[in-house]
C-alpha cells in the first residue's frame, strides 16, 4: 500500500531564522513557525497556537535567512522527519521536524528588515521572491557527510 508524508503550513515566524552550515559547507536554516486555530466556544473566542520547527536546506536556506524575519508569513511544503540522538547524560532524545521542500514568502506581516538591510531593499526583495518558487530541495546525501550511513539531519551542527 502507498503512503504519503506531506506537510502544508501557512504561518508566521516566531523569531528570526537561524542559519548554520554543516561541516561540508551546506547551508541549513531553522524556522520556528506558529499556526493559530481560532474557534468559538459558547460565544467566547478561543485561540490555540501550535509551533512547528522547519528545516530548510541549501540556497533556499540562505534566502530564508536573508529575507525573512520574525512576524513574516510563509507558506511551507515539506515532509515530517523524526531524528534521534543521545544527549550529554546518555538519554535518547527525539525531535520531529518539517524538512521543507518549498518555502514561499507571503505578505509583510509584522516583519521589519533584518540583517542590516534597509526597508526599501526588503520590500524589493519581498516582491521579487514572493513569486519565486525554487525547485524542491532535498537534504544533502549521506555521502556529503562522509558516507556514515546516518541521516543527514543527524549531522546538523546544533
Amino acid at each position: 500500500m502507498a503512503s504519503v508524508n506531506k506537510v502544508l503550513l501557512i504561518g508566521n515566524l516566531g523569531q528570526d531564522p537561524e542559519l548554520r552550515h554543516t561541516p561540508s559547507g551546506a547551508a541549513v536554516c531553522t524556522l520556528n513557525i506558529a499556526t493559530t486555530e481560532v474557534r468559538t466556544d459558547g460565544g467566547n473566542r478561543q485561540e490555540k497556537t501550535e509551533w512547528h520547527r522547519v528545516i530548510v536546506w541549501n540556497k533556499q536556506a540562505e534566502n530564508c535567512a536573508r529575507y525573512l524575519a520574525k512576524g513574516r508569513s510563509v507558506y511551507i511544503e515539506g515532509k515530517l522527519q523524526t531524528r534521534s540522538w543521545d544527549d550529554q547524560s546518555g538519554q535518547k532524545r527525539y525531535s520531529t521536524e518539517i524538512v521543507a521542500q518549498l518555502v514561499q514568502f507571503l505578505g509583510g506581516g509584522n516583519a521589519t528588515a533584518g540583517a542590516g538591510a534597509s526597508r526599501g531593499s526588503y520590500d524589493n526583495a519581498s516582491s521579487q521572491l514572493s513569486s519565486f518558487t525554487p525547485p524542491p530541495a532535498e537534504p544533502p546525501s549521506d555521502s556529503m557527510f562522509g558516507g556514515s550511513g546516518m541521516s543527514s539531519l543527524d549531522d546538523i551542527p546544533f
